[in-house]
């Protein structure tokens, strides 16, 4: 029997309930469904002596969908023992099942590069939340296009790197984006960068790219957003938090909100209003995907 996807937590943080997290562990896989499935991986973790503490799992349809399903186990000296383990599971499981799988260990907190430009919303709240230990992340450089934030990002001893990004110097500027991101992150999150990224720089930067926008897509696209949605008179505005793909901010999303608003409030108010949406779904997007709970289904997502 296959259990229901619960909604993913908000403020609660994966393996804070367990004291030793260096024996915790997550594994994510997505494979045509079919019998057994279940029975494979809870065998094969009983095998090598795992003890499972989560397990979410959901099928896109009752008979031949795609299967996805999250787990977190603790097993006694996972963190020295983890590469044998993905080979072993690669092995024994994954490749009869024809699985795409990530294992990784929860002690190991992925490597973020955080980029934006002269808005500093979503960075210092990414940094604020980070340094508070809401957000697990090993926060390796942040880098704006513009030397405005320097000074606000410095308090917090992350480097500061200022790329000068404009679309006459496009090619030099994402030349150097890819000397600094290249092999020493697992995450970028574009935390208002207002920049084009094109496709070649995606192809090469080889990690995911979360991006926050401030509406749900596409509606007000382009400059001035929130004074175009006040002179359209809308109810509501909100944020999407998704994956950054060549289609412009038509990527997977990850996370959504909104907040109501009427004829008494102002552009100013709406650029508040929305800058406290767009804090909150980023930083449930980043934890989501930081804690491997979000599994990549074509252009939508699975999120445990």
């Amino acid at each position: 029997m296959k259990s229901a996807a619960v909604a993913p937590p908000i403020s609660t943080h994966a393996g804070a309930a367990y004291a030793n997290r260096t024996d915790l562990a997550r594994l994510l896989i997505k494979c045509r469904d079919r019998p057994g499935l279940v029975a494979a991986v809870g065998g094969f973790l009983a095998t090598v002596g795992a003890n499972i503490v989560t397990l979410d799992q959901v099928s896109t349809a009752v008979d031949g969908g795609e299967y996805f399903q999250r787990t977190e186990f603790h097993l006694p000296g996972i963190a020295a023992s983890v590469e044998d383990l993905r080979a072993q599971f690669a092995a024994e499981v994954a490749g009869r099942f024809n699985m795409d799988f990530q294992l990784r260990v929860s002690s190991s907190p992925k490597r973020v590069a955080i980029m934006a430009s002269r808005t500093d919303h979503c960075l210092l709240d990414l940094l604020w939340r980070n340094r508070r230990g809401e957000l697990d992340m090993n926060v390796v450089m942040v880098i704006s296009n513009h030397p405005d934030l320097s000074d606000d990002v410095r308090p917090f001893g992350v480097p500061f790197f200022h790329v000068p990004a404009t679309r006459d110097n496009r090619p030099e500027a994402e030349a150097r984006l890819l000397e600094l991101l290249t092999g020493n992150v697992d995450l970028v999150v574009l935390a208002r960068y207002m920049q084009i990224i094109t496709p070649e720089f995606l192809e090469s930067v080889q990690c995911p790219l979360i991006n926050i926008h401030h509406s749900f897509l596409p509606a007000f696209i382009g400059a001035g957003p929130y004074r175009k949605a006040k002179e359209r008179g809308v109810k509501l505005i909100g944020a999407t938090a998704h994956y950054v793909t060549a289609d412009l901010d038509e990527g997977p999303i990850i996370e959504q909100d909104v907040v109501r608003v009427d004829h008494r409030h102002s552009t100013a108010d709406l650029v508040r209003l929305g800058a406290d949406v767009e804090r909150s779904v980023l930083s449930r997007a980043v934890r989501w995907h930081l804690e491997d709970r979000v599994a990549r289904q074509g252009r939508t997502t699975i999120v445990f």
